[in-house]
């Protein structure tokens, strides 16, 4: 295989004398052996890296300052000021064969160090260091942040007694380019061999540092950085871009290009107990640059623990890549691009692939792959436990090759790294109470390796119950039933008149008062405490209370006063429940009678009431009427001694049975509330309603006119009655649209009305013209608002409809046009009065006979 594997590229652009030249750094420390007294000696180094390409930008920093915290107190325990030690340019890794547009690449790591004796404590240490500012234009950050080197030096919390040196990232240079399958190198080697976790983190800024200079580093804890369009900590290469958390391999499909800030942590477990250690970081910048190159590229592995068919596929998607050879290595081959292959026997094989196979653009590069069904990961359920007490958990994996060799527990704290274990079995000890997620991810010496979660429930004590306090009388004896979650023992106590104290279901029978405590233990150590007071009585306190009326149909509450545990009523057909203390009753008859016992064990007391009913009212409001608009009318109400109308809208006296309701304006309903005093006190309510008729009598247009011969039909509105006088020329006067045929002028009136007796008038005048049907129209017009002669419109005599009537101007343009008889010109056109002078008109009708009229001419506009 050709070694060119897509990994970092530092890159930073440059500004003349600042630190934009710095692409990256790292802190590390080496424990060196014991110091004077309780202390431990430490190197402590800083790696920053160096953009040599950047044009006029400022060399490696000659000097830095180093801060050394207690994370005790997170005071400072010194700041150092550190000379340049040495220098030394980075290895470039093999280019593609056949790589185009390739970067130009060349950086220089810079080590800074220091020894430095440490008192040996709980929390440990943190070495720091910060500087501005990271270049301009990075595509997942904004511009101007700084950037926050840091190492952690762990004390006796998770140590114990002991020694550590820290994880160191190895180093190298290759090209990544855009959109192409990339493979970036962030493993690290740990001097203790302890086991290394990674993962994509969010790099730290560098607080309210300004400028370049040295300066005495913040504090910690530090803040991280705002990543933008759409990046974050976990995904600064976007969404297709992933680490392998046991390798630190960074693989995926890069960015478009520009330059990514990409920080990984890495954590340390004790590679005997598995307790966290401390967190590692690495802070760079990438360049993603715009080439292409032909390759084979895979994973770095292939794994199956659930099947034996692989569907492959080269990862590098280059165009360049035009032939293919794979090596299933069982013997059998491919061609294909994306072949699909089924391993007949489990073990492990070589994946091969050669890409342009004696070709110029040649590649070859092989992974191994190892098929191992039948892993089947499990972890034993746990029931809910207390808080304070240690809870066994259990892995349950089976398998059908190799053996299970690889744990790790996380017990579900949120932001806590300590809550973990690389054991099969550990044990955990919750300090409060609530659901914690839960996760294991197991493995195999063979490389299988699943994931599985469940949620356990911690809870502040087991669930326990006793019977809730109570009463009996003094001869009594009563069971009390306690019940727990789980198996356990009980204890009671005051030991007075019980039977047994460490039974779940004893018999007690105190004389007097007593509070009675069990304390539950469950199996697993739990412990849950509760009270049951028991009430002594001699005699049951009942009081049924007074006699009392009410209306028939209406329920009422039977409310006793009794410290009774048990009852029992009469007449119980009559109640909701006859055995309730307070049942609701519904008497049907003048009077009842009922009656109730209680109890308390054997102690027993009886009272009764009596409940007597009366009918409510029967409210009568009157019949509903209509009146003529303008008429008043008396209202009638009955069926109580006292009433009241609402609203009181028109009334003469709202208290009264028979109100008027003087001249309504509009319909309206009455609503009366009648009491009877002398029975139920409680209203009843009835509705009448008023309609007020407005007769308003239409017999159509005020005038018209007609050809001598020529029917006309009339058509009034206004109710169901009509009658027109005089009768002459009609052929019914008694409807509403008679046909009339005058020979001379008339005028009708037309008497509208209802069968109340309310009408209204209204007339007609028409005008009878002895010649043949025709438009009549004017000569002349004058629209000067003297409210004569202000509209040109044709009279159209004897004429069924009007077909047209338009108005030229002298140049042929239209200025009006209609088809409505009776509309007309007013002398304007465009909302703009028309000049004085002659206009020229068309008009087109049909007679009453069908007959088609047509007539033109000229008309005056005088101003």
């Amino acid at each position: 295989m050709k070694p060119f594997l897509l990994i970092l590229t530092f890159f930073l652009s440059c500004f003349l004398a600042d630190a934009k030249h710095i692409t990256g750094g790292e802190m590390i420390y080496d424990y060196l052996g014991p110091g004077s007294g309780n202390s431990r000696a430490y190197r402590v180094t800083l790696r920053l890296f160096r953009d040599d390409n950047c044009f006029n930008c400022a060399g490696m920093p000659p000097t830095v300052t180093i801060g050394v915290f207690n994370k005790d107190n997170s005071q400072l325990v010194t700041n150092l000021n550190l000379s340049l030690l040495n220098s030394n340019q980075l290895p470039l890794n093999t280019l593609p064969s056949c790589i185009t547009n390739p970067p130009t690449l060349t950086y220089t790591v810079g080590l800074y160090s220091f020894d430095i004796e440490l008192p040996f404590n709980a929390a440990g240490y943190t070495a720091t260091y910060q500087t501005c500012c990271r270049i301009d234009d990075i595509s997942n950050i904004p511009n101007s942040i700084g950037a926050t080197y840091t190492t952690e030096i762990p004390g006796s919390n998770t140590l114990g007694t002991e020694l550590d040196s820290s994880p160191r990232f190895a180093q190298g240079i290759s090209i990544v380019c855009y959109n192409k399958p990339f493979t970036l190198n962030f493993s690290a080697t740990d001097p203790d061999n302890n086991i290394l976790e990674y993962s994509l983190c969010e790099a730290y800024s560098a607080g309210n540092v300004s400028n370049a200079s040295p300066v005495n580093p913040a504090p910690p804890p530090y803040g991280t950085i705002d990543y933008i369009n759409g990046y974050s900590g976990a995904r600064p290469l976007g969404n297709q871009a992933s680490i392998n958390t046991q390798t630190g391999i960074i693989t995926g499909i890069a960015p478009d290009a520009g330059k990514y800030v990409v920080s990984v942590c890495v954590n340390s477990f004790n590679r005997t107990t598995g307790q966290f250690i401390a967190t590692h970081r690495k802070d760079f910048i990438i360049t993603v640059a715009p080439c292409d190159f032909a390759g084979a590229q895979l994973l770095p592995s292939y794994i199956s623990c659930d099947g034996s068919t692989f569907n492959f596929e080269n990862l590098n998607t280059s165009p360049l890549n035009v032939t293919f050879r794979w090596d299933f290595g069982d013997g059998n081959t491919s061609s294909q691009q994306s072949p699909t292959h089924t391993y007949l026997v489990p073990g492990v094989y070589t994946l091969k692939l050669v890409v342009n196979p004696g070709g110029s653009c040649s590649d070859s590069t092989s992974s191994p792959l190892s098929v191992f069904p039948g892993f089947f990961p499990a972890m034993e359920d746990n029931a809910p436990m207390c808080k304070g007490l240690p809870v066994q958990f259990r892995d349950l994996t089976t398998l059908n090759h190799g053996s299970v060799n690889f744990w790790k527990w996380d017990f579900g704290i949120p932001n806590v790294a300590t809550d973990s274990s690389r054991i099969k079995s550990p044990t955990f000890t919750y300090a409060n109470s609530g659901p914690y997620d839960i996760s294991l991810i197991v493995g195999s010496d063979k490389g299988c390796r699943d994931t599985l979660y469940k949620t356990i429930q911690i809870v502040d004590r087991p669930t326990f119950t006793v019977p809730n306090d109570t009463l009996i009388c003094s001869i009594d004896t009563l069971q009390l039933d306690a019940v727990g979650s789980s198996n356990g023992n009980i204890t009671w106590s005051p030991n007075y008149m019980i039977s047994n104290v460490n039974s779940f279901t004893p018999l007690v029978s105190p004389n007097v008062t007593t509070t009675y405590t069990a304390t539950f233990t469950d199996a697993f150590g739990c412990v849950a405490v509760e009270t049951v007071t028991i009430n002594i009585v001699d005699r049951v306190t009942l009081l049924a209370g007074r006699d009392t009326t009410i209306c028939l149909t209406d329920t009422v509450f039977l409310q006793l006063n009794s410290d009774a545990l048990q009852y029992s009523w009469t007449q119980p057909i009559t109640l909701d429940n006859p055995l309730k203390k307070n049942p609701r009753a519904l008497p049907t008859a003048a009077t009842t009678l009922y009656t109730v016992t209680g109890r308390i064990g054997k102690c027993v007391a009886q009272d009764n009431i009596q409940i007597t009913t009366v009918p409510y009212p029967l409210a009568n409001a009157g019949r509903d009427t209509t009146i003529c608009f303008g008429n008043s009318v008396q209202l009638q109400a009955s069926g109580g001694s006292t009433f009241n109308w609402t609203p009181v809208r028109f009334l003469t006296n709202s208290k009264i049975a028979t109100p008027v309701s003087q001249a309504p304006r509009s319909d309206i309903r009455y609503i009366v509330e009648v009491r009877d005093n002398r029975g139920c006190p409680k209203p009843v309510y009835d509705t009448v309603l008023v309609t007020v008729a407005k007769i308003s009598a239409n017999a159509g247009p005020a005038d018209t006119s007609v050809v001598l011969g020529q029917p006309l039909q009339l058509n009034a509105t206004g109710s169901t009655t009509y009658n027109w006088t005089p009768a002459t020329f009609l052929n019914n006067p008694r409807i509403f649209n008679p046909v009339a045929r005058p020979t001379e002028d008339i005028s009708y009136a037309v008497r509208v009305s209802n069968e109340q007796g309310c009408f209204d008038l209204d007339t007609i005048n028409v005008k009878v013209y002895k010649i043949d049907p025709d438009l009549l129209v004017p000569t002349g017009f004058s629209p000067n608002k003297d409210a004569q002669n202000e509209v040109f419109r044709p009279i159209p005599v004897g004429m069924k409809s009007l077909d047209a009537f338009r108005v030229y101007n002298r140049w042929g343009q239209l200025v009006f046009a209609t088809t409505i008889i009776g509309a007309g010109w007013d002398g304007t056109f465009g909302g703009q009065e028309q000049a004085s002078g002659t206009y020229v008109w068309y008009a087109e009708g049909t007679n009453y006979l069908g007959r088609k009229i047509e007539k033109k001419g000229t008309v005056i506009l005088i101003r």
